[in-house]
């Protein structure tokens, strides 16, 4: 019987490298592949410079699979770095993780695939895909290790591709014993340390790098709160999030935190604790994954940001590509620009955009 064919996004990490000792374990006929996203002078991303590229393809002669390297610059710069500045430019907040998947790693990649006659991809995530008798489809789900958890950076895939992905780490229980397999199968990255910075900021400075990259400059202007008060000055609205507390450089009678921006004005707008919370939100650029419409209001469980916990809430169309979001209990730090995602159970029910 001939093996089915997948084709493994590999960083140089230990997560994608032992994902392909458990696909070929799982019998597929696997080919490694390494995305060249971004490269600047001086500076090396985390999960595509050459160190990273040479030991993914150190990993696949070890495993005897076959190693591609594909330059993805310019969509990478299109559909990631773009987004990234203008989303900042808007006064919001984004994630680039998700634009990549979409677009990068399960956008081009599966292009790929499907070019080489390859019928499956996979990548090193936190996260399963299983066929729900229920839905009548195949669905992602949260991963055994929730605290590892990677599904909520999956809901903007494309629908068509779920069914043909892939992710061989969805059973593991934890990074030790990923570890300790890459070590029984003598490769070298088994202790490399994960990286949890934007790939195209190692140094974590996303205002350097706004600042290098585009004609975002800082620009003074008033911190005022809701009554229009003058508390101070900021140096710029890209330079804040919703929710930010640190950095403001206010002295007051209470903690204040960034609650809104009033860019006509160049103003940013503070407010006490109580002020950073609502019941509401508007979520648009929608990708459903588990239904194909959403046609009247349902119970479920939201993510609002990638490492923030999970709220009831009731979602509802409210006009074509927008939801309305109510929540049980009011919700700190809503920001414009994150992803919203939201579970029935432990699959992903869909998700997007916090306007």
């Amino acid at each position: 019987m001939e093996k089915k064919k997948v084709l493994l996004g590999m960083s140089g990490g230990v997560d994608s490298s032992v994902a392909a000792i458990l696909l070929q374990e799982q019998g597929y006929e696997v080919y490694g592949v390494t995305l060249k996203l971004w490269e600047e002078e001086g500076k090396e991303s985390t999960c595509c410079n050459l160190d990273a590229t040479l030991g993914a393809k150190r990993v696949c002669d070890k495993l005897g699979i076959p190693h591609y390297t594909l330059n993805a610059k310019e969509l990478f710069q299109e559909y990631v770095i773009q987004d990234f500045i203008c989303q900042y430019k808007n006064c919001r907040t984004p994630n680039p993780c998700i634009e990549c998947n979409k677009y990068l790693k399960f956008g081009y990649m599966y292009q790929k695939a499907k070019e080489l006659g390859i019928e499956y991809i996979a990548t090193g995530h936190y996260a399963k895909v299983e066929y729900s008798e229920k839905y009548g489809r195949t669905v992602i789900k949260k991963a055994d290790n929730i605290a590892k958890d990677q599904s909520y950076v999956l809901y903007n895939i494309p629908k068509e591709v779920v069914e043909k992905v892939v992710f061989p780490l969805a059973n593991m229980k934890s990074k030790e014993e990923i570890r300790k397999l890459a070590r029984e199968h003598g490769l070298e990255v088994a202790n490399k340390p994960d990286s949890e910075d934007i790939c195209f900021i190692p140094d974590g400075d996303y205002k350097r790098f706004l600042e290098e990259h585009s004609d975002l400059k800082a620009k003074e202007g008033n911190i005022v709160n809701l009554e229009g008060e003058v508390l101070g000055k900021h140096q710029g609205l890209y330079r804040y999030t919703i929710g930010q507390r640190k950095g403001l450089g206010i002295a007051y009678s209470e903690p204040l935190f960034v609650i809104d921006f009033e860019p006509e004005k160049n103003e940013l707008v503070v407010g006490t604790e109580k002020e950073i919370y609502q019941k509401e939100m508007l979520v648009n650029q929608i990708n459903l994954l588990l239904i194909d419409k959403l046609e009247e209001p349902i119970k479920v469980m939201v993510k609002t940001r990638y490492s923030s916990k999970e709220y009831l809430a009731t979602i509802e169309m409210v006009q074509e590509d927008t939801i309305k979001v109510i929540f049980d209990e009011e919700v700190a730090r809503i920001t414009p620009g994150q992803s919203a995602v939201f579970y029935i159970d432990d699959m992903v029910l869909g998700g997007g955009k916090i306007v």
